[in-house]
């Protein structure tokens, strides 16, 4: 993300969303912040929209929902907007929800260099918080890489790192993918 230098830099949460859906871009709210959301490159995109197609076909049997990068997800009892690459709830009120999602089971954020350290730190430290997740997975847009952190027991987040050669198990939704489905038409 960056800063817009005609953009509020703070608002209240009242402000924020009912400024935002004029704009033309997206913005994070994070405890008064407003920040503007970078650009996607060619990979980030096709990384998230390989991703969503397979989750979307598995979801159908289901009673969940993917959404991709445009959707909100608020957190923290309100003070904090973000737009994670793509969402998935099994929740009846995200289902029907008409602004935003609340009770994410698992929540995916493909990394770029200017993205990582943020969706990696401040961002995984958030949703930490979400009593609904499951799992947070990290998808890298220069390299084949993939991570998943797994809730565990009480406090604890198993980590699960995965190459080209893997195949990724979602225990959240039932749901195993080849980690090479996910690089589809992604040129390094």
């Amino acid at each position: 993300m960056v800063a817009i230098p005609n953009q509020p830099r703070k608002m209240t949460i009242e402000e924020y969303l009912a400024w935002e859906p004029g704009e033309d871009m997206r913005y994070e709210y994070v405890y008064g912040e407003v920040l503007a959301m970078t650009g996607g490159t060619p990979r980030h995109n096709a990384i998230a929209l390989n991703f969503y197609s397979a989750l979307r076909q598995h979801l159908r049997s289901r009673n969940c929902i993917a959404y991709v990068s445009d959707v909100k997800l608020q957190l923290d009892f309100q003070n904090i907007y973000y737009y994670p690459d793509i969402i998935v709830t099994c929740h009846p009120q995200d289902i029907s929800a008409a602004k935003f999602i609340q009770n994410p089971i698992l929540i995916t954020e493909v990394l770029s260099p200017s993205t990582a350290a943020k969706d990696r730190g401040e961002k995984f430290l958030n949703y930490l918080k979400i009593p609904t997740l499951q799992e947070y997975i990290l998808i890298d847009s220069d390299k084949i890489s993939v991570e998943r952190y797994c809730r565990g027991e009480g406090r604890m987040w198993l980590y699960y790192p995965y190459t080209e050669v893997d195949t990724i198990t979602l225990s959240s939704i039932d749901f195993e993918l080849p980690v090479e489905f996910l690089y589809q038409d992604v040129v390094f």
